[in-house]
């Protein structure tokens, strides 16, 4: 299993919620730290003040944040040779073409809409963990990308 916490980039309090017990009830033990904006989970990513940079099993990305939007901050992940590396997955209820197209262009490495119903969710939030912490190999650090 992948060590490190997994960032929740994510403005809605009941999503924040969803995600953490889809987590805990497919026992993904890995600590959930949540950004509730854009500007949070840059200033967790890529600190300015000199502080460590969190560094992140995996990044959960929602596109429609406040101050600065989803896009945006995976445009600064993949421009940092602190972040580029990092695994990310658009977790969105966007369903827009634009949105999609523009996520993968910019290097998300998947991009999944959100299900609304619960017991779906813990289904999407289950094979989520097991790839991306379980199966999936990460980039070696210092390697980019």
């Amino acid at each position: 299993m992948t060590d490190g916490p997994i960032l929740l980039v994510e403005d809605n309090p009941d999503d924040v919620m969803f995600t953490v017990r889809a987590f805990a009830k497919n026992h993904i033990k890995n600590e959930v730290i949540v950004a509730s904006d854009g500007e949070e989970a840059l200033r967790l990513l890529l600190p300015e003040d000199g502080s460590p940079p969190l560094k992140p099993a995996l990044i959960l990305l929602d596109v429609n944040l406040p101050k600065v939007n989803g896009l945006e901050v995976l445009r600064h992940i993949r421009d940092d040779e602190r972040t580029m590396g990092l695994p990310v997955v658009v977790l969105t209820t966007s369903n827009e073409e634009r949105d999609i197209v523009q996520s993968y262009r910019l290097g998300a490495n998947s991009y999944v809409r959100k299900p609304v119903v619960f017991d779906e969710f813990l289904a999407a939030a289950k094979v989520l963990g097991v790839y991306w912490l379980l199966v999936n190999e990460p980039l070696p650090p210092g390697l980019g990308r």
